[in-house]
């Protein structure tokens, strides 16, 4: 039968039941949280800085391309399973074991990011406040505060994403038509870019790249969704507002203001409404890194320790660590491990793509199982799955023609395509040999 849902676990280490899905509004209004924030604006004034207008334009197009494949593709996966990134993974090549070591990566990298954009969040109150909070009391506040609203699970993300998301985008549209009220923005579309010339390739890797783990991890919330059909419009909506129509209004910033420090001119286009831009980003951004590490390490604890955790209380632990670290002021030197720690990420999109829509290796059982309401017996870590994860890792790290995040993902799907295919040939041939010896 299919578990209950406590308080603040959301169904964790189970199948969501479809009466728990959501609606579309709900799990679309998240995803565009997800991505509608200040480091997307950051990025699109990065593209504005060195590219013209359809310069940008073309290179977001082409990196909100692959992020659409990717996000659709696992979503779809998630939606019909019901069941998170780390957690279906065990049934898509990862099995039990390394379903557990994808948990720490997301977790780690996730809990990581949580304390950074904390202290921004935090220092975005410091400035509101002109100095009255200090920072280690204004990290420490938001930080908590963010953390008891993710104990309480999806439902509460989606009411808080619903108040945040529209703040966010109030905010933007003002400082919009303060920095544009004395450009055409017709004219803006001419304009050379102020700084050094992006390439498309460089481009096109900077869109795709910020936000291949957002995209990875999508089944933690598609998973609630009630159909293929909600996942497509919940991911599309998402890309075209917070990629292509976020990207490409900071762009136009970048070529008025010329300068790439459009996250600064917004901030400090009218006091209180910049501090809004700040903690509307913050919150939105960090309910989802708090959220999809506390599914990391519930996974984790069931694969390795087969302890049941509460995600709520995870969720508790583990957001308290985050703002700890953050009020000391430590994260900043963890960047850098964050980053690559991402890198780790995109292959594990292409081992799970080939192997539930390729391969089918575990559809059957995934099937059964569904129909009861359970989950099929775990699975074991192939070595072919560890080879093609390396090899993806090492392709993402060292090769730099291209898009890193896709080559890698691109790679560790056909070495593992290639390679569960040699070993079933053999496994095909060793038992034909048996039957003829015997």
């Amino acid at each position: 039968m299919q578990k209950t849902n406590s308080l603040g676990d959301d169904y964790s280490l189970s199948r969501v039941p479809q009466s728990g899905r959501q609606s579309l509004w709900n799990i679309t209004i998240i995803r565009v949280g997800s991505l509608a924030t200040i480091s997307q604006f950051i990025l699109g004034a990065a593209l504005g800085y060195g590219m013209t207008f359809w310069q940008a334009f073309w290179a977001t197009m082409l990196g909100s391309v692959i992020l659409e494949v990717i996000s659709f593709l696992l979503g779809y996966a998630g939606a019909r399973e019901g069941l998170s990134t780390s957690l279906l993974s065990r049934w898509t090549g990862f099995g039990r074991y390394g379903s557990s070591i994808i948990g720490a990566v997301i977790a780690i990298a996730c809990i990581g990011w949580f304390g950074v954009q904390n202290s921004v969040f935090a220092n975005g109150l410091v400035q509101a406040t002109h100095g009255k909070l200090s920072l280690p009391v204004a990290a420490t506040l938001t930080g908590l505060v963010v953390t008891i609203l993710v104990i309480f699970g999806f439902k509460l993300l989606s009411a808080t994403a619903t108040i945040a998301v529209p703040a966010f985008l109030l905010a933007v549209g003002v400082g919009i038509h303060q920095v544009l009220s004395d450009h055409s923005i017709f004219d803006l579309m001419g304009v050379a870019p102020a700084g050094e010339k992006l390439s498309m390739g460089v481009a096109a890797t900077m869109v795709a790249g910020g936000f291949i783990i957002g995209a990875v991890i999508t089944p933690d919330f598609s998973r609630f969704a009630k159909s293929g059909k909600d996942v497509f419009w919940m991911t599309m909506i998402g890309t075209i507002i917070g990629e292509l129509v976020i990207n490409m209004i900071a762009v136009l910033m970048a070529l008025a203001a010329k300068t790439s420090d459009v996250a600064s001119i917004m901030m400090q286009t009218s006091g209180w409404l910049g501090a809004i831009v700040v903690v509307a980003s913050t919150i939105k951004i960090n309910n989802l890194n708090l959220y999809s590490s506390s599914l990391g390490f519930t996974t984790i604890f069931d694969s390795i320790f087969k302890i049941k955790l509460n995600r709520g209380m995870v969720t508790l632990v583990i957001g308290v660590i985050g703002t700890l670290l953050s009020v000391l002021g430590i994260l900043d030197r963890f960047v850098d491990f964050l980053i690559l720690l991402g890198v780790f990420i995109p292959p594990v999109a292409g081992i799970m793509v080939v192997d539930y829509f390729v391969l089918k290796t575990h559809r059957k059982a995934l099937d059964e199982s569904k129909a009861k309401g359970t989950l099929p017996p775990d699975e074991k870590l192939s070595p072919v799955t560890l080879i093609a994860w390396a090899a993806g890792f090492a392709c993402g790290y060292f090769v730099t023609v291209g898009i890193p995040s896709i080559n890698s993902l691109v790679v560790s799907g056909v070495v593992y395509y290639l390679g569960i295919l040699t070993v079933n040939t053999i496994k095909s041939k060793n038992k034909l040999n048996g039957k003829i010896a015997s």
